[in-house]
Order: C-alpha cells, then sequence, then structure tokens
C-alpha cells in the first residue's frame, strides 16, 4: 500500500485549536512540533492565519489563531529535527490580509491551506493564487462537499482544476458522513473534474470512520493525508495519527 508519493500532514494544533479557541500552551505546541520530527510527519499544520477583527479578538483566540512567524519560529527552534517537517497554516475565507503575508523566504512558513465552502470558490482560489506568488505551497480545502448539489461542486471542482496555482485539492468529509463507497465514488468525482491535481484527504470521525475512510482514500489513490494526535478535533475529532502512521 506504501507509495513514494504519499505525505501525511499533521493538524493537531489547527484542527484541535477549534475546540479550545487555540489557548495551547507554548510547551504543548512545541511537544507535537516534537512528535511530529520524531514519527516523520511531513507536514505539520500549527494553527490559522487570521487577521484580528472584533470577531477575533487577541484577547479570546489564542496565539494559534494569528500564527504570528515569530511564534512560529519560536516553536521550530525549539526542536532540533534532522529532517523537519514543512510547516502549514490555514486561511478562512474572508477571515484573512493576505497582504500580511511576508513572501516564503522570510517566512517560517511553508504552505497556505485556504478552507472555503463552494460558493466562495472564486475567493479562495485568489487567495491560493495570491499565496502562490509569495512562494508558498498552496491547498484548497472545499468544505462540506456532502451538503451541495453535485452540479456545484463539479462546476467548483472543474475551477480549482485551471489554476495552477494550486498545488493539492482537499476532499474533505467536514460531517464525517461519508462512508468507504462513497470515498471512492468522491475521489472519482474529484479525479475526473479536476485530473490536473494533486488530491489531499481530511476526514472527521463523526461515524468512528475517520481512520478507515482515510484507509479507502489512500486505496483509490490519494497522496496528502490529514491526521491528528489521539484524533483530537472538532466535533468528533479526526483520523488518528498514531493508528495512519502504523497503517503506513
Amino acid at each position: 500500500m506504501f507509495r513514494e508519493e504519499i505525505k501525511v500532514l499533521d493538524c493537531t494544533i489547527r484542527d484541535g485549536g477549534l475546540i479550545n479557541n487555540y489557548q495551547f500552551t507554548d510547551d504543548f505546541v512545541k511537544a507535537v512540533y516534537r512528535a511530529a520530527c520524531e514519527s516523520g510527519v511531513d507536514i505539520i499544520e500549527l494553527g490559522k492565519k487570521l487577521a484580528e477583527s472584533d470577531e477575533y479578538p487577541r484577547d479570546k483566540w489564542g496565539k494559534w489563531n494569528f500564527c504570528d512567524d515569530d511564534d512560529i519560529k519560536a516553536v521550530v527552534d525549539s526542536y532540533e529535527c534532522e529532517n523537519p517537517p514543512l510547516i502549514a497554516v490555514m486561511f478562512d475565507v474572508g477571515r484573512v490580509d493576505v497582504n500580511m503575508l511576508q513572501p516564503r523566504d522570510q517566512s517560517p512558513i511553508d504552505m497556505m491551506r485556504t478552507a472555503c465552502y463552494v460558493p466562495d470558490i472564486e475567493k479562495g482560489l485568489d487567495l491560493a493564487r495570491r499565496s502562490k506568488d509569495l512562494g508558498y505551497l498552496t491547498t484548497i480545502n472545499i468544505m462540506a462537499p456532502s451538503a451541495v448539489i453535485q452540479d456545484d461542486l463539479i462546476e467548483a471542482l472543474e475551477a480549482v482544476n485551471q489554476v495552477d496555482e494550486v498545488d493539492y485539492l482537499y476532499f474533505v468529509d467536514s460531517f464525517g458522513a461519508f462512508y468507504s463507497e462513497q470515498i471512492t465514488s468522491y475521489v472519482e468525482l474529484y479525479k475526473k473534474h479536476a485530473p490536473n491535481k494533486e488530491l489531499g484527504f481530511h476526514a472527521h470521525n463523526n461515524q468512528q470512520l475517520a481512520f478507515s475512510n482515510t484507509q479507502q482514500a489512500i486505496i483509490d489513490g490519494v497522496n496528502l493525508l490529514d491526521a491528528t494526535i489521539n484524533g483530537i478535533g472538532r466535533g468528533a475529532g479526526n483520523c488518528n495519527l498514531e493508528l495512519l502512521l502504523n497503517f503506513l
């Protein structure tokens, strides 16, 4: 089952932060980074990069909701890693100011992941383009595909397929709604309408199927896989990182 192209992304801090307003201690984040280094994880997502606003004031939300370069650098510098993972952060469409980004060669961040719903796909693609212009790896994570009309999803997939600045297109089971047969069906849909894109998969565990559905995505040819330590994450959580690494 192992393929050289397969990469694992640890989103413990970013997805886990949705259950505690990103109020992780520095020591906890450094420990997660150290664990990612020691386990050979390819990419670690250390939070979101949102613009401070009335909705997201810094006195209410932890620093990992904003992911300032200095905070990320402190984590990366805390542990000497022989093969350090790439550093990712996530954008939410409508809650980010791209003008605050430094070029990739001046930042500890390597990848910008843009989360958007189907009606906002053009806004998401604009963020990906602007991120790529600054040198970052990019993803488009289409949220809640189980909740949209398939024709609208197909239109969004075809739009993503035309944008060279998108490195990875994510199939996201936002509600943990799918069974393995549906994973296969959706992966086939994504491949048919976005054939130019490498695919990623992000599972949720509402039916206790996050791990098995991630296995199915691997079987179906998906090469970028999200998981979290102990499956921590929004709602019922995510694919368990320990299980996934052991499986691979």
